[in-house]
């Protein structure tokens, strides 16, 4: 039996918090692994650990040995120093906390033969380095150059023209998984998984990143071009909010709510990670990973003492058992009124509905649009149960008189009715 996703979503935001309950002269390199970073990339090594399927991007599978940010040549397995600088100042923009202050430099050691031991490549391959010039300074010539680059490279069919996916041409990008994935934004360098350095911008240019759609351009363009397009890229990057100041602050929001109404899916897949719609409306399994294939398609049960059972909705655009045949005005008063299309009201728990209730318009029509664009999956979900009236009495005297805070559980397993072989439901 599962705890509440709460619980379980809050260890997530605190992991770097809590996780240095061990000495730092233990150097067991598998304790540690199992104890710092199975909990996302699974225990043995796949990516696939309990919370792997709720982040974005999903956790490396250390067994394919692909690895995105290296110094070696694409395709090739990454140094010792590649790996420890990925644990030890983490990659922004993920959910790969830096590790510096909670490892000591020979627990890093320990814990990166662990990982190596996950690929038999690291036994019968040495990485390949590669061969770096100088690096080239910053300069107006050089921006100018390397906007040259970018066009003769064509970066803007995936990046944009402006770096932040202005007219590119690129809609459906996915990594060797076949998991969709998004370009980077280019004018948010600190959000630069590899780091915002001109020679780190440079180094994913001449590397590629391994398992993604982003390529080495070796060949396609000189060591020097592509010096100028990292000093490009660097240009690009807009003053971060905690700089702004004046009436900087309200034109940075206004901008934002323009391109969140030009790709309202996008904006809506965002607001729908943020709040945790996956959490509650996917099953999970015995060891706390997610049910790839039902995910936002509802199944999860909970059970609310003295309130019922309950059983997450199917949120996909299945006509028959998803959301294919509510209206936008019915999705919009579930959402924020806890109102169902019969009429009938849900408790503010577990779809804490309250919490949506002062939703922008244009925010809900976002969420809208992009669960209208999930494909269809089919889950028949039950309706809620009630308890008897004694346990009903005895849950409202716990919590009236004595204080308590109702039970509250989550179950594993796809508690809904998928379709099955033949098209019986």
């Amino acid at each position: 039996m599962l705890r509440h996703a709460v619980t379980a979503l809050a260890a997530i935001l605190a992991l770097p918090f809590v996780v240095n309950a061990q000495t730092p002269s233990s150097i067991d390199g598998p304790a540690l692994y199992q104890q710092r970073c199975a909990v996302c990339h699974g225990k043995t090594g796949r990516g696939d650990g309990p919370f792997a399927a709720l982040l974005d991007p999903r956790p490396r599978d250390f067994t394919s040995a692909k690895f995105k940010f290296r110094s070696t040549e694409t395709g090739s397995l990454p140094t010792d120093e590649d790996l420890t600088a990925s644990i030890t100042n983490g990659l922004h923009g993920t959910s790969m906390p830096s590790w510096k202050k909670f490892l000591a430099p020979e627990q890093v050691t320990a814990l990166i033969a662990q990982v190596k031991s996950f690929s038999p490549r690291f036994a019968s391959e040495q990485p390949r380095a590669i061969e770096m010039g100088a690096e080239l300074e910053p300069s107006t010539e050089a921006v100018e150059a390397g906007r040259g680059v970018y066009e003769k490279l064509k970066c803007a069919a995936c990046h944009g023209t402006d770096g932040r996916g202005a007219g590119k041409i690129a809609q459906e990008l996915k990594d060797d998984w076949g998991r969709a994935t998004q370009a980077t934004n280019l004018s948010e360098p600190w959000a630069f998984r590899g780091g915002d350095t001109v020679r780190d911008i440079f180094l994913r240019f001449r590397t590629g990143m391994n398992g993604t759609p982003m390529p080495s351009f070796l060949g396609a363009a000189t060591e020097p071009e592509l010096w100028q397009l990292a000093v490009y890229v660097k240009s690009l990057g807009r003053k971060p909010l905690w700089q702004m100041t004046g009436a900087e602050i309200p034109a940075h929001f206004a901008e934002q709510e323009q391109r969140a109404k030009a790709d309202l899916v996008r904006h809506g897949e965002y607001i729908a990670q943020i709040t945790g719609c996956a959490f509650c409306h996917s099953p999970f399994r015995e060891d706390n990973t997610m049910i790839d294939e039902f995910k936002y398609a509802g199944g999860l049960r909970f059970n609310v003492v003295p309130f019922g059972t309950f059983v997450s909705y199917n949120l996909t655009s299945d006509k028959e058992t998803g959301l294919g045949n509510w209206t936008d005005d019915q999705i919009k008063t579930f959402v924020t009124t806890g109102v169902r299309r019969d009429g009938s009201r849900m408790l503010p728990f577990p779809m804490p509905w309250p919490n949506f209730a002062n939703m922008k318009p244009q925010d809900l029509n976002a969420l809208v649009a992009f669960l209208r664009s999930l494909p269809p999956v089919s889950n028949r979900i039950p309706a809620p149960t009630s308890p008897n009236i004694v346990s009903y009495l005895a849950g409202k005297f716990s919590m009236l008189i004595l204080h308590k805070d109702p039970p509250f559980y989550s179950y594993p397993g796809n508690a809904g009715a998928p379709a099955v072989a033949g098209g019986a439901r």
